[in-house]
């Protein structure tokens, strides 16, 4: 079924960040015209646009669907404390039901607010429950289970070892990679240094290039973990990784608050994306992130909103508001325009998740992942000449008015669609209370 919207005005992040009043035209999930396009005799459904605002599918980069439940649950922490003692307690208490419910609880927060796609790191156990969340949620999905053979102070629910890690994880990648049209797609998921092996490494990167997945992990979030990494490994995060055959294209590092010089000249020399996270960082006290320098080499950054315990939102529009501010009081109030936060939240996010060619723009032949915003709003209004400052610095979750998937209608008019919200929730508090008990 054609899809027609009308009149709205497109903020298109085309080559040339064309910003224009247009109609577009969706078929078949994909873009198909823009411009004036005649009154379609295939369109059966038709969307006023006019007054709103077309936006490319917000996309995050860097999120923890397996943590929804545990919003509220691990506040006043540190990353390793937060670690040990909360998130990985509750993760080894979930099972596939509980599983399903977050990732359920998280979708829906994530399209109410205009995010479209996500590179998603999953629990060890279960994880076949986000797929098929991700797969009946209609959200765009990169994922994967997490990877985890080492560490101190994980519980035994959450170890594997080596061979088993890998194997499961290609198990996973057989049933779910670029399945649902494309929509759903396997991502290698090794946690972080300080839970996984050289061997396990290793093998993610050989694995990763042969059946050409995403690589998704986290590096030099917190300064006890990267002292503890050097400990550990006698070097530092990005340049162990280096050193595995990590790094490259396809890799997607989560943070990079405590990257040295060295790092940060070969995260841009290697083309691996980074993935910022500016409430989880403060929120955990790890730190700022030196975005606009390491971006200034050349690298690209992404925006993800992280786990829903260390931020306690999955609200893409709060990272870029966070985004565009942080560096001002350190590099003056032109440090992070508002145009390139916005870059970060689109086009970063699809290099990142290595769907550039398919999503992070409003163009002729990519996949029909749309937002509409209402910016008739007390709090938008006047808009001013900048529509990228009008989004960044002024737009909520709220001014969400429908969003697109692939063509298919997710949310509308602020309403999420085919979802008993009510029964949700009521599901979600009822699975937290039986989880959180198991694990503490």
């Amino acid at each position: 079924m054609d899809t027609l919207i009308r009149g709205a005005t497109l903020v298109t992040m085309n080559a040339a960040r064309e910003v224009h009043r247009a109609d577009l035209l969706v078929r078949e999930g994909r873009i198909a015209a823009i411009g004036n396009v005649p009154a379609a005799k295939t369109a059966r459904q038709v969307i006023d646009g006019a007054g709103l605002t077309a936006i490319p599918g917000l996309v995050q980069a860097h999120v923890h669907l397996c943590q929804t439940l545990f919003r509220n649950h691990a506040d006043g922490l540190e990353l390793l404390e937060w670690l040990r003692e909360r998130i990985w307690p509750f993760e080894a208490a979930h099972d596939a039901k509980s599983l399903r419910t977050s990732a359920d609880l998280g979708i829906a927060e994530l399209l109410l607010s205009g995010t479209t796609a996500v590179l998603d790191m999953g629990t060890v156990r279960h994880h076949h429950a986000v797929f098929e969340a991700a797969r009946d949620g209609g959200i765009r999905y990169v994922g994967g289970k997490a990877l985890m053979d080492a560490g101190q102070g994980v519980p035994a629910a959450l170890r594997e070892t080596t061979q088993q890690s890998i194997d499961a994880a290609l198990a996973e990648a057989k049933q779910f990679h670029d399945t649902e049209n494309g929509r759903l797609r396997f991502a290698f998921c090794p946690r972080f240094v300080l839970s996984s092996t050289a061997e396990q490494l290793r093998e993610v990167a050989k694995q990763a290039e042969a059946l050409d997945c995403r690589i998704h992990t986290h590096a030099s979030e917190n300064q006890a973990e990267c002292q503890a990494v050097r400990d550990r490994v006698g070097q530092d995060n990005v340049d162990y990784f280096h050193s595995l055959g990590l790094l490259g294209p396809r890799a997607a590092l989560a943070h990079g608050v405590w990257l040295t010089a060295h790092e940060q000249r070969l995260i841009a020399q290697t083309h691996t994306c980074l993935v910022h996270c500016p409430s989880s960082n403060l929120k955990l006290a790890s730190g700022i992130a030196k975005v606009p320098e390491v971006a200034g080499m050349g690298a690209t950054w992404a925006l993800g909103s992280d786990g829903a315990p260390c931020n306690n939102n999955l609200d893409a529009f709060m990272e870029m508001r966070l985004a565009a501010l942080l560096p001002k009081p350190r590099l003056g109030p032109t440090a992070m325009p508002a145009q390139a936060v916005f870059e970060m939240a689109t086009l970063g996010g699809a290099r990142a998740l290595g769907l550039e060619g398919a999503i992070g723009s409003l163009e002729v032949g990519k996949c029909a992942d749309i937002v509409l915003l209402d910016l008739r709003t007390p709090r938008t209004v006047p808009a001013g000449p900048d529509v990228y400052g009008q989004i960044v610095y002024s737009a909520q979750s709220s001014n969400v008015h429908t969003v697109m998937v692939d063509g298919q209608v997710r949310v509308s008019r602020g309403e999420l669609c085919g979802v008993d919200l009510p029964a949700l929730l009521a599901r979600a508090e009822s699975d937290a209370r039986r989880v959180v008990a198991k694990a503490l």
